[in-house]
């Protein structure tokens, strides 16, 4: 997706980047970094407690995972009311919903093929939502109202188990 970085950063947006990752990709964001200094923050780093206050000062996040089997950081945005905004695989397309302003549900935006033109799609989807208030207030309260607890998740498994050893 770093042919979508000069695409992205063209929009009204700033972008923090947190993490560790290949030397390609760390040297690579230093350069966003360097040709964006007034829009792209980056810290090459793990911090897991700064990571949350990232996530929770945010408007939106972005996961654009060629590959993701569960994750954890949608799941996390939901609760501090940051939009995700995520490709649709593995436990990202499990628990983000697209958002339909007709209908008021969803809890996200995704988009389908890695593809640059499919991620910017999303990503001004959700900046057109974010400048119409009702709108995103809706998304917000859907995303922060989303449950994914042991107390809803626990019942679903108990109810399989019991079905298993009946049936």
């Amino acid at each position: 997706m770093e042919k979508a970085l000069d695409s992205l950063l063209s929009r009204d947006i700033q972008f923090v980047l947190l993490g560790t990752g290949g030397r390609r990709y760390q040297e690579l964001f230093t350069q966003v970094q360097l040709k964006y200094p007034q829009k792209v923050g980056l810290k090459i780093a793990f911090d897991d407690s700064l990571a949350h206050r990232v996530i929770a000062g945010a408007d939106m996040v972005l996961l654009p995972s060629r590959y993701e089997p569960s994750g954890l950081t949608q799941i996390y945005s939901l609760k501090y009311g940051t939009i995700p905004i995520v490709r649709a695989t593995g436990g990202l397309k499990d628990t983000i919903q697209e958002f339909e302003p007709k209908t008021g549900r969803g809890n996200g935006l995704v988009f389908g093929p890695y593809e640059v033109a499919d991620l910017l799609e999303a990503v001004d989807r959700a900046l057109a939502y974010f400048h119409r208030q009702k709108e995103w207030r809706t998304l917000l309260d859907n995303a922060m109202a989303a449950d994914f607890s042991w107390a809803r998740s626990a019942p679903a498994y108990l109810d399989l188990y019991q079905k298993l050893l009946v049936g």
